[in-house]
């Protein structure tokens, strides 16, 4: 009975900056030798996002539809189609055999861990494309629309592509330099490309800037990137350009 009221406690372990630095380090070129002696892949999730990103860059219909149709007619039919994502994702949810099949079938493979989440209603990149390319038709010219959803489909894509088949330098969460500076260099090209149809101005250097920096502090302004970039460049062009 002596020892009843002693209290047993998990010992805590911090460790420090440069100590956590080194393990970084060590964990990065372990994984270096594996693909490289042993021939495996490390880095599975590359493949995942490439399938991801695949579907965001599929997705570059709907600038198309933007530019070559009405913004009424634009409207109603993204409307339409973002309406049903949202039927089957709740769907999906509420576990209708439906829903799940066919929800299963279109996204499970490119889901985000945090939209696999089961327990709460989570909603997919592909509600929050098709809302922005909704708010981006109603509020913006059509050639600010265009130009904006662009570089939130194609740069978006750069920066998680480069950023995992490069990224060395950690800027923070998961976010490298080198694929963010993918995203601020082919936000650029993009705007260069578009020249013609809208001018490049220094508004134009200032929105690739703030779209860069939406997806890089995507968790601090709590918008998801496929709404903040071309949120914030669509507000940009149209103000300051």
């Amino acid at each position: 009975m002596m020892f009843k009221n002693i209290k047993f406690t998990k010992p805590k372990l911090k460790l420090s900056r440069r100590s956590a630095e080194s393990l970084r380090h060590l964990r990065e070129n372990l994984n270096s030798r594996l693909s490289k002696d042993l021939h495996i892949d490390v880095n599975k999730d590359i493949t995942k996002e490439f399938n991801r990103k695949l579907v965001h860059l599929s997705s570059l219909w709907i600038p198309a539809l933007i530019y070559f149709t009405h913004e009424g007619l634009a409207i109603i039919l993204l409307s339409i189609i973002f309406l049903g994502d949202a039927l089957l994702e709740y769907g999906n949810f509420k576990k209708w055999t439906w829903a799940r099949k066919s929800f299963g079938l279109i996204f499970f493979k490119i889901l985000r861990k945090k939209e696999l989440n089961r327990n709460i209603f989570q909603i997919s990149g592909s509600m929050y494309v098709l809302f922005s390319a909704i708010v981006c038709t109603m509020f913006f010219s059509k050639p600010v629309a265009v130009v904006a959803l662009t570089i939130m489909l194609i740069s978006d894509t750069c920066a998680a592509l480069f950023g995992k088949a490069y990224g060395t330098r950690h800027l923070r969460n998961n976010k490298t330099l080198e694929g963010t500076a993918a995203l601020f260099v082919s936000a650029l090209g993009i705007m260069v490309l578009f020249n013609p149809m809208l001018p490049v101005t220094y508004a134009s250097i200032l929105a690739c800037a703030a779209a860069t920096l939406a997806e890089l502090y995507e968790d601090k302004i709590e918008i998801d990137d496929n709404l903040a970039i071309p949120l914030f460049v669509g507000l940009i062009l149209s103000v300051l350009g």
